[in-house]
């Protein structure tokens, strides 16, 4: 067969040519590039500092840039509990004169606090009730304003007083007696109404009467009217109630928890910047291991300047990008603060596979020329990777979620300027460095030193001043023990069938596990999760999830248009439909309000014939003046009922996948009714509505990403098969990060997608290096193209990822869920990014990969003499 370049005959039948029409023109535009930087690298060293100095002043608006509102960016922009809530806003506004927490569309302002008695005791007497109803007293007596306004001033209000916790009322009355008197629960009657106190009241036994024998926790809510005429007081006096806490001591009786409307959202604007800390830390590291795995025991190759060089290059991209992007006006948040761990990552990656084919160039040659090849052997791996990752991160500005948005602007930014500063900045210390060694200088001192051992030196003398050798074979500099080993051991080890047939086998094990933790993967995110660990909002929602659980959120139901509530046939479908809610795993069916049944109960008791419209809605106004809280469940405009809404009351909802689980089954009933348009609604369904978005968002990035690898591939890496094989990469990284991350007890959720969505792009970064040296590379057979692509890459793949994972390992130990999370999520794609780039993508490429008959005979010849 007569070989070309453009591939063997068998291949050209096969249609496995080289697709480099693209891949060669680029080759030669970065050889250009190369020479010119290596020609005058001193320009191309000022421009990125003089660059990154001039960007980096918009850091003076970090502060002012900040957005962490809660719901905003982390809910879908779209999501369609906020549509229900603005449904509820406009039909059922509210009456400050009637406070009814479970009728508000938003949480409002309030403070909370749970008490739990200490030593299993019973929080309803004796010390531990003592010690509650002081602590009520105190948060009773604060004054803002200097004492000019108290909580009787700013307290949301109900004909006319104070919301208060009746508990408190119904526990002091019978404070001495309690045992002999009965509280029944979870509804208890107090002063002729019902009261509910499966929210206030947790840990609870009873006796077969429903009657409470004692309690664990005890719940006191401070609700505190929503004005703007108020507003300042009314932060004031939140501000106040926090003071007390931090004042406060538990009694030996009782561990008390506290909470505000404005705790989360506090926590998280406190803690936004707390990463940067932990990033100089992780730049540190990073800089030692790159010294380390840099250090040459030759005084002249050594390249400990380089590893320093190429930390600070992805330092200034970072100063730069992240400033550009404060100067535009893009949103601070505090998932970009996980931005700059991924681009050293990336930089650091960069600077290995440079300053790896760097060291295969001629050491005689001149520096452009030796830059000039490096540039065209590694800046065309560095593009395929760093193109994918921009365009990946650019496409994740059409999230729905607002924080996604944000750091995927920040980050693609920031890899491109991590990439220009490779080629130019860190490439011009490259040539400077190209300088050192041809005048065959001290990597330290700088001063000219002997390529040889002077006679009558001493060892030290020898061991300090003496450098410059490389290998007279092959005119470059000489292997390190690492190249060596993948070179002369590793890379013929691999390609034996023996070998070949185990990692087969062990490829078909990991996907096995894989698919397996892919089915058991869980969704859900714990809010508190977005504060620290040692935060009062964990340790409060905490208690609430341990002792409060029993009974979850009130929920609406809506009936969204006019409804022919006096036709006894309607009426009786819209019933049904109730009652298929009351069915629900997730419901209590006997805790249900609905100013209808009411409505229907004083129609009976008055001898009203309701069935007749005019009877029924000119009969509404006196049942509001006696039931005025269901006036605010009923739009009664212009002699119509435009819409109403009923309640009623979840249960077991103690994690997070039971919150998934009641939210779509509640969405699922009421789309199945046909009676009646309606809709559910709690305030806490605006964050719940992530879940139904996550998974689709999550595998439309994977789609997109893999579709633009794709054509990225095969456009730049001259070989269809290895193109297919790079794409094929991605999907089984992720499937064993999806896999292993359900098996680390990691869940599926808003803060995971975001970190899950910045890892995709380095299940491609390995892979892609070695698809693409194995591509071009004229060697004759597959095994050799892959021991020599392991012989050049291997230890930079090696060296990435290891200074990767050194730089996140810091995150193991933050406060922060959100850091922990990126840091499980980052070692499992590095490590598995890394198995497939130096162990199943080499073995597939050589046992799939076209090959003509005399490369065949040749592999045979190869294979044999490596027994």
């Amino acid at each position: 067969h007569i070989k070309t370049e453009t591939g063997c005959p068998a291949c050209l039948k096969m249609g496995c040519r080289r697709t480099d029409c693209v891949e060669r023109p680029l080759s030669g535009l970065f050889e250009w590039l190369g020479s010119f930087v290596g020609s005058h690298p001193v320009y191309f060293l000022v421009i990125p500092l003089l660059l990154s100095a001039v960007l980096s002043g918009g850091f003076t608006f970090l502060r002012d840039r900040e957005d962490n509102d809660i719901e905003l960016q982390f809910t879908p922009r779209k999501g369609p509990s906020k549509k229900a809530r603005d449904f509820v806003k406009d039909n059922f506004p509210y009456n400050d004169s009637m406070f009814s927490a479970d009728r508000l569309y938003a949480k409002g302002k309030f403070a909370s606090v749970i008490a739990v008695a200490t030593n299993s005791s019973d929080v309803l007497r004796d010390e531990a009730f003592e010690d509650i109803i002081q602590l009520n007293n105190k948060i009773l007596n604060i004054t803002v304003d200097n004492g000019k306004l108290g909580f009787s001033d700013l307290c949301a209000k109900a004909s006319g007083e104070c919301v208060t916790n009746e508990i408190l009322e119904i526990i002091h009355y019978n404070a001495n007696g309690t045992n002999q008197t009965s509280i029944t629960f979870p509804v208890h009657t107090y002063r002729s109404k019902p009261l509910f106190l499966g929210s206030v009241i947790g840990g609870v036994r009873t006796d077969a009467n429903d009657s409470v024998t004692s309690a664990r926790a005890l719940k006191l809510f401070y609700n505190l009217e929503d004005e703007e005429s108020t507003a300042e007081a009314t932060k004031a006096w939140l501000r106040a109630f926090k003071r007390i806490f931090s004042a406060e001591r538990n009694s030996q009786a009782l561990e008390v928890s506290y909470y505000t409307s404005k705790s989360r959202q506090e926590e998280i604007e406190i803690h936004t910047t707390d990463g940067f800390p932990l990033f100089l830390i992780t730049y540190a590291l990073a800089i030692t291991f790159s010294v380390i795995s840099c250090l040459r025991l030759d005084n002249v190759r050594n390249k400990v300047w380089m590893a320093v060089i190429g930390v600070v290059s992805t330092g200034l991209a970072v100063l730069s990008s992240f400033g550009l992007m404060l100067y535009i006006g893009v949103p601070f948040v505090i998932t970009v603060a996980n931005s700059p761990f991924l681009i050293l990552g990336i930089g650091l990656n960069n600077m290995f596979v440079l300053v790896s084919d760097w060291q295969h160039t001629h050491v005689k040659d001149p520096v452009p020329r030796r830059l000039a090849h490096s540039y065209k052997e590694a800046a065309m791996s560095i593009t395929i990777t760093s193109l994918s990752e921009v365009l990946k991160f650019y496409i994740g500005v059409t999230s729905d979620f607002p924080s996604v948005q944000s750091f995927c602007l920040y980050t693609s930014t920031s890899i491109i300027f991590c990439y220009i500063y490779t080629l130019t900045f860190f490439g011009a210390f490259l040539a400077l460095n190209g300088r050192r060694e041809a005048s065959n200088r001290h990597w330290l001192t700088c001063m000219k030193i002997p390529s040889e051992d002077p006679h009558h030196c001493s060892d030290i003398y020898s061991i300090c001043c003496v450098g410059g050798e490389y290998d007279k074979d092959t005119g470059a500099e000489k292997k390190q023990p690492a190249g060596d080993f993948f070179k002369k051991y590793y890379g013929p080890f691999l390609v034996k069938p023996f070998v070949m047939a185990v990692v087969l086998c062990l490829y078909a094990g990991y996907l096995a596990v894989s698919v397996y933790g892919c089915l058991h993967i869980q969704q859900g995110i714990e809010l508190y999760d977005l504060a620290s660990d040692n935060s009062h909002v964990v340790t409060f929602h905490r208690k609430d999830r341990q002792y409060f659980s029993n009974y979850g959120p009130n929920v609406m139901i809506v009936i969204t248009e006019e409804f022919p509530y006096w036709d006894t046939t309607k009426r009786s479908q819209l019933q049904a439909c109730m009652e298929d809610f009351k069915r629900q795993q997730f419901v209590d069916e006997h805790i249900y309000t609905s100013w209808l049944d009411s409505y229907l109960s004083y129609g009976h008791d008055n001898h009203l014939n309701l069935d007749d419209k005019d009877v029924f809605l000119k009969n509404l106004p006196s049942f509001f003046e006696l039931h005025p809280y269901f006036k605010q469940d009923v739009n009664l405009t212009g002699g119509s009922v435009h819409a109403s809404r009923s309640f009623i009351q979840t249960v077991h909802i103690d994690s997070a996948s039971t919150e998934i689980e009641m939210f779509n089954g509640l969405k699922a009933t009421a789309g199945k009714c046909t009676a009646a348009s309606l809709l559910v609604y709690n305030p806490a369904f605006i964050f719940y509505d992530q879940y139904s978005v996550i998974i689709s968002s999550t595998i439309k990035n994977v789609g997109v990403f893999t579709a633009v690898m794709l054509v990225v591939s095969l456009l730049l890496i001259p070989n269809p098969l290895c193109s297919l094989w790079v794409t094929c990469s991605i999907g089984s990284v992720i499937a064993g990060v999806t896999g292993f991350m359900a098996l680390w007890d990691v869940s599926l959720d808003s803060i995971s997608m975001i970190i899950f969505t910045i890892c995709i792009g380095f299940t491609v970064d390995f892979s892609a290096h070695i698809a693409y040296a194995f591509a071009s590379s004229k060697k004759p057979s597959p095994q050799e193209k892959i021991v020599e692509a392991l012989s050049n890459l291997g230890y930079p793949i090696l060296q990435g990822a290891i200074s990767t994972i050194l730089g996140v390992s810091v995150l193991a130990v933050s406060e922060f869920h959100i850091f922990r999370t990126f840091f499980k999520i980052m070692l499992l794609v590095m490590s598995i990014g890394m198995a497939h780039g130096l162990v199943f993508i080499p073995v597939l490429l050589v046992l799939f990969t076209c090959r003509s008959d005399e490369s065949k005979s040749e592999d045979a010849s190869f294979i044999i003499s490596n027994r």
